[in-house]
This record gives C-alpha cells, sequence and structure tokens, in this order.
C-alpha cells in the first residue's frame, strides 16, 4: 500500500507524480472534513443504494470521460503509484452491460478533461511526459468515423482542469498551469476550431467538477490558491458572460464525479453521495459507495441510472476499475 512519503519519492522521478502526490494529500483532508463531527446533518430520503456493474478493462484514476449517444467512453489516465500516464481508450454501453477498446488515444497523459459536443469525445489538456502531451493538446474522437483528430491545442498548458459543453460550444474551466491553480476559463468554437478567453472564474481551482445545468455551467467544489478543497458553487451566466455565487454545498469536496438528471445535480465523493434538487433549492445526502473513491468519473444515463467509474480506492490510496450504479428515484428525468 504506498503512502503519502512513497508518492513524494515517486514523484522526484516523474514530474506527473508531484501532482498527485499533492492531490491526493488534499483529498486525505477533505475525507476527513466529512467524516468529522462537525458535517452538517441532511435530510435523506429513501434511495436505491449503489450495486455493481461490469468492472472497467483496465484499473486507472484521473481520466477523461464524457457520454455520447447513450454510452460512456473513457480516455486516458494514470496508473496512481508510478504516475505513468495512459493511451488507453474504452466504451462502455448501458444497454448490453459491456465494455469495448477503442483505438488508443494518440498520446498518453492524465487529469485531462473530458466532454461531448457534436457526435465527439474530446479531451482536453493534461499532464503527460515531456517528448510528448504538453498540457495544451485537445483530441476529439469522432464516435460515428471511429477515428481520432487534433484540434486547436489550448492557449496555455492546462491540467486537472474541467470541461462543460454549452450551447454548441466547449468551455475549459480552471485547472493547474500545471503547478499553480488558475481563474482561466477559455471557449473553443468548433466551427471555427479557435480557442478564445472568457470570464475568468470568481476564484482560482483545480480539481474541480463541472456540469451544464438549465441553460447555465456550474462549477461545483475544487481545490483553490490555498490547497484547501472548497464547498463553494459557482454559476456562470453565457447570455451575461457573468459568474454568481451558487448554493455551497454542505461540506468541501475536490475532485468528485459530477451529473445532470432533469432537474437535479449529482456529486459523489469516496463515501458522500450529494444530491442539489433545483425545485426545493436544497442538497440532500444520498447512499454511500459500496467502494469509496476519489478522482472518479460519474454519469447518469438516459436520466434514469447514475453509474460511478473507477478512481482511487480510500484508505488504500489503490486504483480501481470498480463500477457502480444505482437507479435514480422519481423526477431524475423532469417529468
Amino acid at each position: 500500500m504506498p503512502s503519502p512519503s512513497q508518492f513524494r519519492l515517486a514523484g522526484k522521478k516523474l514530474a506527473v507524480a508531484i501532482l498527485v502526490a499533492a492531490l491526493v494529500l488534499g483529498l486525505i483532508t477533505a475525507a476527513t472534513l466529512f467524516g468529522g463531527g462537525d458535517t452538517p446533518t441532511l435530510p435523506s430520503a429513501a434511495q436505491p443504494e449503489w450495486s455493481f456493474a461490469p468492472h472497467m478493462p483496465h484499473r486507472r484514476i484521473y481520466t477523461a470521460s464524457a457520454e455520447v449517444g447513450g454510452k460512456i467512453y473513457v480516455a486516458t489516465g494514470m496508473v496512481g503509484n508510478t504516475g505513468r500516464p495512459l493511451n488507453i481508450f474504452e466504451r462502455f454501453d448501458p444497454g448490453t452491460n459491456e465494455w469495448t477498446s477503442l483505438p488508443f488515444v494518440p498520446e498518453a497523459f492524465s487529469a485531462a478533461a473530458g466532454a461531448s459536443l457534436g457526435g465527439q469525445m474530446y479531451v482536453i489538456g493534461g499532464n503527460g511526459t515531456a517528448e510528448a502531451a504538453d498540457g495544451r493538446q485537445v483530441f476529439a474522437y469522432d464516435v460515428a468515423r471511429k477515428r481520432w483528430t487534433s484540434k486547436a491545442s489550448l492557449p496555455v498548458p492546462r491540467t486537472n482542469l474541467a470541461a462543460v459543453a454549452l450551447g454548441g460550444k466547449l468551455y475549459a474551466l480552471g485547472g493547474l498551469d500545471p503547478v499553480h491553480a488558475t481563474r482561466s476559463v477559455f471557449t473553443y468554437d468548433p466551427a471555427l476550431n479557435r480557442w478564445t478567453r472568457g470570464a475568468s472564474l470568481p476564484e482560482a481551482l483545480h480539481a474541480l467538477a463541472a456540469v451544464a445545468f438549465h441553460g447555465e455551467i456550474w462549477v461545483i467544489g475544487g481545490q483553490n490558491a490555498a490547497g484547501k478543497a472548497t464547498n463553494r458553487v459557482w454559476i456562470y451566466d453565457p447570455g451575461r458572460n457573468r459568474w454568481r455565487a451558487g448554493p455551497r454545498m454542505p461540506a468541501p469536496m475536490e475532485t468528485a464525479g459530477a451529473a445532470v438528471a432533469g432537474d437535479r445535480i449529482f456529486v459523489v465523493l469516496e463515501s458522500v453521495s450529494l444530491t442539489y434538487d433545483a425545485r426545493t433549492r436544497r442538497w440532500t445526502r444520498g447512499p454511500r459507495l459500496e467502494v469509496p473513491r476519489h478522482a472518479l468519473a460519474v454519469f447518469a444515463v438516459k436520466g434514469t441510472t447514475l453509474y460511478a467509474m473507477g478512481g482511487c480506492i480510500v484508505p488504500q490510496l489503490e486504483d480501481s476499475s470498480v463500477v457502480e450504479k444505482r437507479p435514480l428515484p422519481g423526477r431524475a428525468a423532469g417529468t
């Protein structure tokens, strides 16, 4: 079982492992906060528990993932105890309950952001090696043509960022530069194959989650410039090109997974599962994962089933191929 000191030692040999060690240390702090006596008591309605789905073919953390056409695509990532970046690319079909291996990503890297736009899965930024990925790389996989293409690079290197598709454009949010947390927002226009700078985040963040919700972008949690996990939520209104504060979570969360189904946002991290309901404007606590993990991917497929994929198991700090799912209770699809 690797210890934090072993992570630091590995980091001396490989730059990407330095990032992992910093993130892991921050996540231990977040988990402690969740388990402490000061954690707010949340209302919790009876909800279906998590159960196991077919495991990912490879265990890995800090992947880039996106849902395209009701199927989940998982790209890149890393072997956590060595910091070795990966170019693996796989697809999960909830209809058949099967995983399929797909063409390798052109380069190996981790801590990138994934998003879906126009029938393509985008992989944006991320840590690679000195000989290859420099943190500015952007690739898109066309699910119909079954091939990767290079897209316009980010203006600057970013890793451990978030990405969201909204209004026919992609947004790359926050991330490391690759050492310090940033406030940067870059917008990609696929018609022009061009990135432009958008309205900056209200605070510097990395290890953040982000979703498109009710025509706006919600940035959820993350780690700030002081190295602290945050419970803040920031909401971007594209019509006004302006950020505003959203409803704070009951506890700090970083490297969480988040997904949207109808009027609700689902956020999962380790043993904590939260739901924000736009109709009640409240956060509630949901059932715990069977296997607590951070740096995982979360998807609400067709608004009916929530999936939690991969990540790093705590407290062992081991890569995981575990996939869990749970049916979403009523009104998940906005009915």
